[in-house]
């Protein structure tokens, strides 16, 4: 099955939008084919601040309604404490929420975009979405990460060349509860190397320190910006410190 005839097929969806390249292709190709599409975009604590400005962006470029929904998602205690299953219970919660929203707009059938790349093994939060009958339309025509990128390029998407970003929660070890001061200090730390010109990169919580991993291409831009880091870092961190081990590029 194609895109296309998918869409031919299922003519009115909700898709759950969240600014990054796989959401924005599944909402493009929604648009294309003819479906009456809204988007949803669950605004959480989890969730950085750009990712919201480049879903209203898409949003507006693609002349497709977005409904913006504010969840406390460190009120619900199984997320907050961040064990192995944390992806679980925040997708049931936010998504959960989402239906709602959607029913509400007289929307039956919810989307997101999950692609035939991502390992459903290795994910806990697929387990919410298939309980919860969310579809993946990526996932069932079976395009990859890779076929993606490429189509949202030839459609002119801004999002076709945007790094894979995991939300913030990801950066606290697991088993550390998660508080808000802690999100908003790796939240912060980001912003600024990304203001230095960094791609692809995390700031992780180490204790009170914060562990940088860059990719191998951009280990000497980070030496170079040594003291830049340091100085935007050091407000934030007891300590600054570097991840030898270079982080593979996402895809």
């Amino acid at each position: 099955m194609t895109l296309e005839q998918f869409f031919r097929e299922n003519r009115k969806a909700a898709v759950a939008f969240s600014g990054g390249t796989d959401s924005a292709f599944l909402l493009w190709a929604a648009k294309k084919y003819g479906c009456e599409v809204r988007a949803y975009y669950v605004k959480t604590a989890f969730q950085p601040a750009f990712e919201l400005q480049d879903a209203r962006r898409l949003a507006g470029e693609l002349d497709v309604p977005m409904t913006e929904l504010p969840v406390e998602i460190l009120e619900v205690p199984e997320a907050a404490d961040n064990g192995q299953e944390r992806c679980y219970y925040c997708k049931k919660a936010l998504f959960t929420r989402l239906r709602e929203a959607a029913k509400q707009d007289g929307f039956s059938f919810l989307l997101d975009g999950t692609n035939a790349s991502d390992d459903a093994g290795d994910r806990p939060g697929m387990r919410a979405l298939e309980e919860l009958r969310v579809r993946s339309p990526l996932r069932e025509c079976g395009m990859t990460k890779d076929e993606v990128r490429k189509s949202s390029k030839e459609a002119g998407l801004f999002t076709w060349e945007k790094p894979a970003y995991a939300c913030l929660a990801t950066r606290i070890p697991t088993g550390t509860r998660i508080c808000m001061e802690d999100l908003k200090k790796v939240e912060r730390a980001e912003e600024a190397l990304a203001g230095l010109g960094f791609l692809d990169f995390r700031v992780r919580l180490y204790g009170e320190a914060a562990r940088i991993q860059v990719t191998e291409q951009q280990m000497a831009l980070l030496l170079l910006e040594r003291e830049k880091v340091l100085e935007a870092l050091k407000p934030l961190f007891s300590e600054v410190l570097l991840d030898l081990t270079a982080r593979q590029a996402s895809r």
